[in-house]
């Protein structure tokens, strides 16, 4: 009923707008001056910019009209703002590549018009990805000049991390400003694989300066000044401890002079010790909420619970931490109040005092008492949970007695014999291991550990 009362009244302010009859505004708008008329009791009644610039004589004065000039701001999008202060209406499309409505995004933040700034926004984040794909440059340059766009900024960067190859990978990336690129390849969520952000980074910075030669063996004192000043800031983003020593060996040690004397001896330490602890390095990137694995394992683990044995490309299950001892106690009470009942899962464990991580895949639950007979079970290990080319899977053999569950364990993986099942939680937390039902990986008989975690793993829907 109200809406029937207020379209008659939007319908009249419309009609006035149209026929712009006793107008006594005149804006001249972008370069051309083309000239858009107005009504001054209903801009001031609408926008506390215009309500300000009229009291203050900010608008020149010809024959009775007030003269508005906005050079910077097309015909195009103030008719836009001017239709939408008079009767509501709003034509928001992405046609283009969304560039109208940027413009008046930005149109809207001069003019002071908050809440159509703050509904432009969260229109261009439920589009961003249909944006990104067709301008991804042009939007992210506009939310990093305005402070006012953290929200749609946030937004952005958060998806490109999710789906990197928006930009990386593409030429797209060659002409991206580089505080963008800054402000990406510092998250702790890029979800790619290092080498990756590595090769970007070169070939983005071979495109700034186009001159310079290809092979850095070959560098002038004045190329290589030149590509240090561009890449100061980058190169220490980059987690050099997450690519392999022979990668790093091949497509890295080339552009070494690029790099401060302390991070070359920090990144040494990575390659000739064990310790990482003992080095102040960027942590390992992660789309995962946990403090033993990062994204690079979950294309493993998903490989592996598909069978294919292989890193895939894109992550087909999604990870969700259920349970980690640290938090939530490592009795086994707390690990079935947290996990029972949530479908398929993942144990994760860290050895203590190494840099070695133990588990395995539950296809099935933890809930109830007794064995639970699984094909699609399997332990694995990694001798360096920093380098997923140290892990090593044992697929289940005996079936029958793949999983165990009892209230008073923890997780149990196998069957019970030599003292143990193949990885065995107590109700105290202790940890053991004998090869029964999954084949050798060599895991210690008795171990402590430092944190473990489970993962609630759930299938991802297709877009």
């Amino acid at each position: 009923m109200l809406q029937k009362l207020c379209a008659p009244v939007l319908n009249n302010f419309e009609n006035l707008f149209n026929s712009k009859k006793n107008y006594d505004v005149v804006i001249q708008a972008g370069e051309e001056n083309n000239e858009i008329f107005a009504h001054s009791v209903v801009l001031c009644c609408q926008s506390n910019y215009f309500n300000t610039a009229f009291s203050d004589n900010w608008a020149e004065r010809k024959d009775g009209k007030f003269i508005f000039k906005k050079p910077n701001i097309s015909q195009h999008i103030l008719e836009i703002i001017i239709r939408y202060l008079y009767c509501g209406q709003l034509d928001l499309s992405v046609d283009e590549g969304g560039s109208d409505i940027l413009k008046l995004l930005i149109a809207t933040e001069e003019l002071g018009l908050n809440i159509l700034n703050e509904y432009i926004q969260e229109f261009l984040i439920e589009n961003q990805n249909e944006l990104l794909h067709n301008n991804p440059i042009e939007i992210l340059e506009v939310v990093f000049q305005y402070e006012a766009f953290t929200k749609l900024k946030d937004n952005l960067l958060k998806t490109i991390c999710q789906k990197p190859k928006i930009l990386f990978g593409t030429d797209k990336i060659l002409s991206l400003p580089a505080q963008i690129l800054e402000s990406l390849i510092k998250r702790n969520d890029l979800a790619l694989d290092e080498i990756e952000v590595w090769d970007n980074l070169i070939k983005w910075a071979h495109a700034q300066h186009p001159a310079v030669r290809k092979d850095p063996f070959k560098w002038t004192k004045d190329e290589l000044t030149l590509m240090e000043r561009t890449l100061l800031k980058l190169i220490p983003l980059v987690r050099f401890h997450d690519i392999t020593s022979k990668l790093y060996y091949d497509r890295v040690i080339p552009y070494e002079d690029l790099f401060p004397k302390t991070l070359r001896l920090e990144i040494m330490k990575v390659f000739l010790t064990s310790n990482l602890e003992l080095i102040d390095l960027l942590p390992s990137r992660s789309s995962i909420d946990s403090f033993l694995i990062s994204a690079k394992h979950l294309a493993l683990f998903s490989g592996w619970i598909d069978k294919k044995d292989a890193v895939l490309k894109e992550v087909s299950y999604e990870f969700n931490l259920i349970f980690r001892a640290s938090r939530d106690g490592s009795t086994a009470t707390g690990f079935h109040a947290k996990c029972d009942n949530k479908g398929a899962t993942i144990v994760i464990a860290k050895i203590r005092s190494l840099n070695r991580i133990v588990g395995g895949y539950n296809p099935l639950d933890w809930n109830g008492n007794g064995d639970k007979s699984t094909p699609d079970s399997f332990i694995f290990t990694f001798e360096n949970y920093n380098n997923i080319d140290t892990g090593r899977i044992s697929r289940v053999i005996e079936q029958e007695s793949a999983i165990r569950c009892y209230n008073n364990y923890g997780p149990i993986f196998g069957n019970y014999g030599n003292g143990s099942n193949d990885i065995m939680v107590s109700d105290k937390g202790k940890w053991s291991s004998a090869t029964n039902s999954y084949s050798d990986l060599s895991i210690p008989r008795n171990f402590e550990i430092d944190d473990y975690e489970v993962f609630q793993v759930v299938k991802k829907k297709l877009e």
